[in-house]
């Protein structure tokens, strides 16, 4: 089964309630300082704390520290206030050096202000966590009788959110349905979960109109159109809230989000993740770090490079034909590493003891140092530095027919490092299996990716590529 990722929706308020109460927390706590140390709270502080408010809703973006409440526990929301207030501090501090803004704010007085504003930060989260669970225990206006029209997969999982999700303030009724309770389909039979059935569907309807439901979910599959038309039409002259819960996990979502076609609604099956600002805050990311590191590299690779001239006739580098963004071919830099630069219709993939293999280059191979290169890619735009790993392009044209969704991972640029990688996907692809493995790890990056877990990919990258002895 195809993991279901989630379908972007409209933000709810308190999405925007925990942002606007960092930001609050941030300035108050600069004002508290100055308040505490007999100092007034004037314009170069209210233009100090709004720059730190930008900055660390920035740098949240990147942390993951603005998810919604529910998604994280204690000891993880510590961690990501902890590392996005160092990340605000730290871009404080150059910009402080820059301008020189710093040398008008007593140093003590920031000193204490970034102790003590990551501490209210916790406690006002804290704090409406509380108010929100205790609001939603006590019921009332804020707590709604649901009720779920279809027993079957989707239901379920209907379900499954639902109380996953106390923010919502749902409560479910039941579930509700008239089909045959040993139907033979490929949904989820209802004799299995019979318990979980409150009634029929018409027992809903009139449920309904006595105002003893709020709120119905309908979630039978997509051909029940009739069935569906029926349920909306008898509902027309009550006060419940209907949602149709669209069957789109029977197919395999790359990145669903919704949008609108001059008012007609729409969700993507297959798309790509980074459009508009997310897309940017990539871009920037690859930049600067392909960037820094290249200076810091650039000794090694021209060590590596007089190596390579020394030990074997041909040239220092080696560009092979691969797939890019939306599977246009590029040209990847690598460090040549064997005798031979295959680049045709039909490439070999390297094996354990290939005598095409150089004996530098199995060193380079060894450690990945032959895919340094790779940062002028990334510099010029072709790749990325995390991203799935770029095939020779003879291997896309054999393993797109073999693999179903295969092309699906050219939906982003291609990356020097990516998720597969990290999880032990590298070397030889001598079994069909092996690629499919790959395959599916790519897919989990593109449903999933943010700035930190590009972030949490390096790293881990670091760690691992001289631990493993897959590739050759």
């Amino acid at each position: 089964m195809p993991v279901r990722s989630p379908i972007r929706s409209q933000r709810r308020l308190l999405d925007f309630l925990q942002p606007a109460l960092d930001a609050s927390a941030i300035i108050a706590s600069l004002a508290c300082v100055r308040w505490m140390s007999d100092r007034s709270f004037d314009e170069m502080q209210l233009a100090i704390s709004m720059i730190a408010v930008v900055m660390f809703l920035l740098a949240a973006q990147l942390t993951g520290l603005h998810r919604r409440l529910e998604e994280s526990n204690v000891q993880r929301e510590i961690s990501a206030i902890t590392v996005t207030w160092l990340l605000t501090v730290f871009a404080l501090a150059m910009l402080g050096f820059v301008t020189r803004f710093s040398d008008e704010v007593a140093r003590s007085v920031m000193l204490t202000w970034f102790v003590i504003a990551p501490m209210l930060i916790g406690i006002g989260r804290t704090c409406l966590k509380i108010l929100q669970r205790g609001s939603l225990q006590r019921g009332g206006a804020l707590t709604r009788r649901v009720a779920i029209a279809g027993l079957n997969d989707l239901g379920l999982q209907t379900k499954s959110n639902i109380v996953n999700e106390p923010s919502l303030g749902l409560k479910i009724a039941g579930f509700y349905d008239d089909r045959d309770p040993n139907r033979n389909d490929r949904e989820t039979p209802i004799a299995e979960n019979n318990e979980q059935l409150a009634g029929s569907l018409n027992e809903m309807i009139e449920a309904a109109r006595r105002g003893e439901i709020d709120t119905i979910f309908i979630t039978l599959p997509m051909r029940a159109e009739e069935r569906i038309r029926h349920i909306l039409n008898q509902l027309s002259d009550s006060t419940v809230s209907v949602y149709i819960v669209p069957d789109f996990f029977v197919f395999e979502l790359l990145h669903s989000q919704w949008t609108n076609l001059g008012g007609i609604p729409a969700v993507s099956v297959f798309e790509n993740p980074l459009h508009g600002i997310d897309g940017i805050n990539k871009r920037i990311s690859d930049v600067v770090i392909a960037t820094l590191g290249l200076i810091v590299v650039a000794i090694p690779m021209m060590l590596i490079a007089i190596g390579i001239k020394l030990t074997s006739p041909g040239p220092i580098f080696f560009r092979q034909k691969r797939y890019g963004l939306d599977g246009r071919e590029i040209r990847v830099w690598k460090f040549r590493s064997m005798r031979t630069c295959d680049n045709g219709p039909v490439v070999k993939q390297a094996t354990k003891g290939d005598p095409r293999i150089t004996r530098l280059g199995g060193i380079l191979r060894k450690t990945s140092l032959d895919e340094l290169p790779q940062l002028f890619n990334v510099i010029e735009g072709t790749m990325s530095l995390v991203g799935p790993r770029p095939h020779a392009s003879a291997h896309n044209e054999e393993y797109r027919t073999l693999i179903h969704g295969y092309m699906l991972r050219h939906k982003v640029k291609p990356g020097i490092t990516g998720l597969a990688q990290v999880n032990g996907c590298r070397g030889e692809t001598e079994t069909i299996d092996k690629m499919e493995r790959r395959i599916e790890w790519d897919h989990r990056y593109i449903r999933s990716w943010s700035i930190w877990l590009d972030l949490k990919i390096l790293v881990q990258t670091v760690l691992v590529v001289w631990k493993q002895d897959e590739a050759y």
